[in-house]
Parts: structure tokens; C-alpha cells; sequence
């Protein structure tokens, strides 16, 4: 049986989305590798439904920012050849954290 694959922890959204990126082949290898090895498994609705309610705890949010702003972040997102919503994202999931609590 194949172990799962480890990834070490991350420090940041924006270090695991280049993980991601750098390593993003490997999806397609081990599906292929599945497929012929037979060892693919279809979800019953019921499953898939399970995973997805208790995974969805991302919240879908407009925000209005200077068109500069936008701009930088896809050059910026650009360089590390990330989605530029994926990296304002994590660029802004690393300020709060750092903020820490008031």
C-alpha cells in the first residue's frame, strides 16, 4: 500500500502555495498511477456531500482596492507564479497574523 505523502509544516500560505506550485505534477502522476493500478475509488454522493460541508469554511468576500493595488499584486503574483487572488490572499492572511491579538 502507498504511504501518503509528507509535507512539512508550513510557515506561511504564501510557502505552501509555492510547495504546491513547485510540486504541482504530482497530482497527475499518482492519478495516472492509480488509474493503472485500479486502485481508484468513486465517492457515493452521500461521502463527496460530507467532504465538501466539512471542508467549506472559507466565506466568499468583495473588497474594493486601488487599481494600483491590483496591479502590483498580479506583478507580484506573477513572479511567484501564483493566481493573484491566491497571493492577496495569503499576503493577507500573513498581516493579520502577524498583527497577533490587540
Amino acid at each position: 500500500m502507498k504511504q501518503a505523502r509528507q509535507t512539512s509544516a508550513f510557515k506561511s500560505e504564501a510557502e505552501e502555495a509555492e510547495w504546491w506550485y513547485a510540486n504541482r505534477s504530482q497530482p497527475d502522476k499518482d492519478f495516472a498511477e492509480a488509474t493503472r493500478a485500479g486502485t481508484l475509488k468513486r465517492l457515493d454522493p452521500a461521502e463527496l456531500n460530507a467532504r465538501l460541508s466539512s471542508s467549506a469554511r472559507s466565506r466568499v468576500v468583495s473588497l474594493r482596492l486601488p487599481e494600483d493595488d491590483i496591479a502590483l499584486a498580479r506583478q507580484q503574483a506573477m513572479q511567484r507564479g501564483l493566481p493573484y487572488q491566491t497571493y492577496i490572499k495569503s499576503v493577507l492572511h500573513q498581516a493579520l497574523r502577524s498583527q497577533g491579538s490587540w
